[in-house]
């Protein structure tokens, strides 16, 4: 089993620099409060860790 994490938006991108927009977009998320789950690889955790004060995160096991 693989685990996956949930990642939540808690505050808005706007007024944010563009690549964290771009980071929040890419990921999937487009309004506060929406989520979306994600494998727990290298490159979703470092994504994550880019925006880590707009979001919140939690792990599902699958």
């Amino acid at each position: 089993m693989s685990e996956q994490v949930k990642v939540t938006l808690v505050k808005s991108a706007a007024h944010r620099k563009p690549n964290q927009r771009a980071i929040v977009k890419s990921l999937g998320l487009n309004k506060v409060n929406s989520s979306v789950v994600l494998p727990n690889n290298p490159q979703t955790r470092g994504a994550v860790f880019k925006i880590a004060h707009l979001v919140a995160v939690e792990l599902v096991a699958e």
